[in-house]
């Protein structure tokens, strides 16, 4: 079966020296690119780098993450090379507090954006930061505060095999037809990453151009959804991303609710 997507010999390592020079500038948004051939979480050691003074734009690449978390501190992993496990620090220090949350939403634009423009594949988010494509997760975002930096975390499919996904409600790049290489892929999404964060500085944070971007890529946007929260469950229409980035419901009865947190569900 030679020329398979999902054959360990078309899992080649990450091209470090090449990524390095493509992407590491000492004033650029890349300042620093390490990859590593295991790591239990990129995010986890990346906020050891930000508590030691690494500086903003250090970027940690893991080909094997063996303990990586997403949202609501559940376990993601993936066979070695698969994947894009990566996690980017930021300083973000002329950005308001209050804007922070914007963040996980930026940079899920990010990486929808960059599929776009390496694969042609149209992925959309599910709100606050899943990235969808055949309305099926692709990729994982956790964006970690750590004092006055933010550690952005993203753990996204790229050839991992039908049988190798946690469930039938995944998929990956190659599953829907994508090439399997990593390289472009990961150049596309830290340029796209840097530009927008830039964008974002300079306007201190203000969310304007971006909710309306964000907006436009959401698939939890006109569609019924089940909120997961500790004391209650709140079923209804998704009508809205607010000001402030929470996603607003209109439930069955009642007044629509601006929700900041949650675990959401399409209802089908």
């Amino acid at each position: 079966m030679t020329g398979s997507p999902f054959l360990d010999l078309d899992r080649p390592p990450l091209r470090e020296a090449a990524l390095r020079r493509a992407l590491v500038r000492p004033d650029g948004f890349v300042t620093d690119l390490r990859v590593v051939a295991s790591t239990g979480s990129t995010n986890a050691d990346l906020g050891a780098l930000a508590r030691e003074g690494a500086p903003a734009g250090t970027v940690l690449v893991a080909e094997h993450q063996t303990s990586g978390r997403g949202r609501l501190d559940r376990t993601w992993t993936t066979p070695p090379r698969s994947a894009l496990t990566f996690s980017v620090l930021l300083r973000p220090s002329d950005v308001p507090p209050r804007r922070w949350p914007w963040l996980p939403l930026l940079v899920g634009c990010a990486v929808v954006e960059a599929i776009k423009q390496t694969t042609q594949l149209e992925a959309r988010l599910k709100w606050p930061n899943d990235v969808l494509l055949a309305d099926k997760k692709l990729a994982g975002i956790l964006v970690e505060r750590n004092e006055d930096a933010a550690i952005v975390g993203i753990g996204l499919n790229v050839s991992t095999r039908p049988d190798e996904l946690p469930t039938d409600t995944a998929t990956s790049l190659t599953a829907e037809g994508a090439d399997g290489d990593r390289d472009p892929l990961l150049r596309a999404i830290l340029r796209t990453l840097g530009s927008l964060v830039d964008a974002w500085q300079d306007v201190s944070g203000d969310p304007d151009g971006l909710r309306e971007s964000y907006k436009t890529r959401c698939a939890t946007l006109g569609r019924r959804v089940r909120i997961l929260l500790p004391d209650r469950i709140v079923e209804g229409m998704a009508t809205d991303v607010d000001t402030d980035g929470r996603l607003v419901v209109q439930p069955d009865d009642g007044e629509a609710q601006p929700f900041g947190a949650g675990d959401v569900v399409h209802v089908r």
